[in-house]
């Protein structure tokens, strides 16, 4: 026997009281607060290049699904960069977390920003930044780390509640691999 249609209503509870919705689920929550890590360590990786004489053409360049975060120029050469960023140490060095996907993600990403951006004799290659970003940034061997070690200010941002508004003084270490990874021929 077919159910006639009716307007949705909610699912019943004890004594016929609208059940309580659930609330969202926690993963979510993780989700936005990696974006906004990750959009504060994008920050923080284009004012280190810029003050090594990169200009940023491109952030967060997106093809589709895919994005490039960060496009910079020096003369000719045109680096695509992925940054990643953590808290802590404790996963490895951030710069070790582009595996064999995500390579070949940021590939497809760059041959459609050099398509629509692209100029005779640029050069190109991949670089990944690696942003650890905490009062307990490790150092390597116990020495000094590889690069760069500072203080980062507050951030702009105000109170949109990114990371770091507010937390001046925040260790910060900067791990640039120029030329990360080469592109097989014919991919």
């Amino acid at each position: 026997m077919p159910i006639a249609s009716s307007p949705r209503q909610p699912l019943a509870g004890p004594r016929g009281a609208p059940r309580p919705r659930a609330a969202s689920p926690a993963p979510r929550v993780r989700r936005d607060r990696r974006q906004l890590l990750g959009a504060w360590g994008e920050r923080i990786a284009a004012r280190w290049l810029r003050a090594r004489g990169w200009t940023v053409v491109a952030s967060r360049f997106r093809s589709g699904h895919r994005d490039l975060d960060l496009v910079v120029r020096r003369g000719t050469l045109v680096a695509f960069v992925e940054v990643k960023t953590r808290r802590d140490g404790r996963f490895g060095d951030p710069t070790e977390a582009v595996h064999w996907r995500k390579r070949r993600e940021l590939v497809r990403s760059a041959r459609v920003w050099i398509d629509r951006f692209g100029q005779p004799g640029d050069a190109y290659r991949f670089d990944v930044v690696g942003v650890l970003i905490g009062l307990d940034v490790p150092r390597r061997d116990g020495g000094r780390p590889e690069r760069a070690v500072g203080r980062c200010g507050p951030v702009s941002g105000g109170a949109e509640g990114r990371p770091g508004d507010g937390e001046s003084g925040v260790r910060v270490r900067v791990r640039h691999v120029p030329d990360a990874f080469q592109v097989p021929v014919g991919a």
